[in-house]
């Protein structure tokens, strides 16, 4: 990746994207532009998962802070059941980070 790329997208805003395949499957992803990152698994550049299973759809995307940030919630919600992930599909919550505490909670 190019220097002045890398500076970038450390100081942007991040966001964690799901992303529903043709049959149902639910991946999880980070990016600092989800129509582009879309665009590109449709196309077969992106994760291999994803590659032949569209057509694809951005389910919940939600600002997830730095790069760092973003890892660390990509890895809390790729640990979650699918179940969790439906119902964060379901309730679009404007926080990804306030919901993930609150189910913590819980």
């Amino acid at each position: 990746m190019h220097q002045d790329r890398a500076v970038e997208q450390a100081d942007c805003q991040w966001y964690l994207y799901l992303i529903q395949t043709a049959s149902g499957v639910l991946y999880t992803g980070i990016t600092t532009d989800v129509p582009r990152r879309l665009a590109e698994h449709s196309c077969g550049r992106g994760a291999k998962a994803l590659r032949g299973r569209g057509p694809l759809t951005v389910v919940f995307q939600s600002p997830a802070g730095d790069r760092a940030s973003a890892l660390r919630v990509e890895y809390r919600v790729k640990q979650l059941s699918r179940l969790k992930k439906l119902a964060i599909v379901k309730q679009q919550p404007s926080s990804i980070n306030d919901w993930l505490i609150q189910s913590d909670r819980h």
